[in-house]
């Protein structure tokens, strides 16, 4: 406490109230229900409260009347925001980013995955999460700008042979085929019949790590 004293505990309190009351009602203005659907430009913001809110609850020479006025400036920089973002696509683009392709037809969009900087063990992790056994289910995973993944499927009857979403201790991987029959590659997803004992280079982005593919069709859970 150095020479602050005892009392200065029940102001730091009050001080940590007015922060969270603060913070909570940017968020309810902001129209949002859970961390998940906070955008980029929005977690920045929230981080920049939270910066403000720690200086105002714990030094006792931070002036409540100044943490305040940043407070208001920055939902009403949100809010205009907000309204200039809603009338210019382009602007939309640059602040909350666009939804992307990250499989589509069963395969890896491998441009989309490095746009992202993002791996395809991230990916698979999602899709497992999602009770995806295999990418030949699914049609269509676009990322939203929210981090979530959106997933449509195939109808149970047009499912394709498919790369397995399980990490790599719990499928084979080789470069050598151990068996014949379809397998996919492990990089992209694309599907390819090999024979027993030789190897293959993928048509689609020339790695050649196989996987047996999968050919498991989807159960909704109920």
């Amino acid at each position: 406490m150095d020479e602050l004293p005892a009392s200065f505990l029940y102001e730091v309190a009050f001080r940590a109230s007015l922060a969270f009351i603060a913070v909570f009602l940017f968020l309810k203005c902001s129209g949002r229900r859970g961390v998940r659907q906070l955008s980029l430009f929005e977690l920045v913001v929230i981080l920049t409260l939270g910066s403000a809110a720690g200086d105002v609850s714990f030094y006792h020479d931070v002036a409540l009347l100044p943490v305040a006025v940043v407070f208001l400036t920055l939902l009403l920089l949100y809010r205009l925001t907000i309204f200039a973002i809603g009338r210019n696509k382009r602007l939309h683009a640059l602040i909350e980013g666009c939804p992307v392709t990250v499989v589509k037809d069963g395969l890896y969009e491998l441009k989309s995955l490095r746009k992202l900087n993002m791996s395809s063990s991230e990916l698979l992790m999602e899709f497992r999460q999602r009770g995806v056994e295999h990418l030949g289910q699914v049609r269509l995973a676009i990322m939203e700008t929210d981090g979530d993944v959106s997933l449509y499927f195939f109808a149970a009857e047009n499912v394709r042979p498919g790369l397995s979403v399980l990490p790599p201790e719990h499928r084979d991987e080789y470069k050598i085929a151990r068996h014949a029959g379809i397998h996919c590659c492990v990089n992209c997803g694309f599907s390819h019949s090999i024979e027993s004992g030789t190897g293959a280079e993928c048509a689609r982005c020339n790695s050649d790590i196989w996987s047996p593919a999968l050919t498991i069709r989807r159960v909704d859970a109920t």
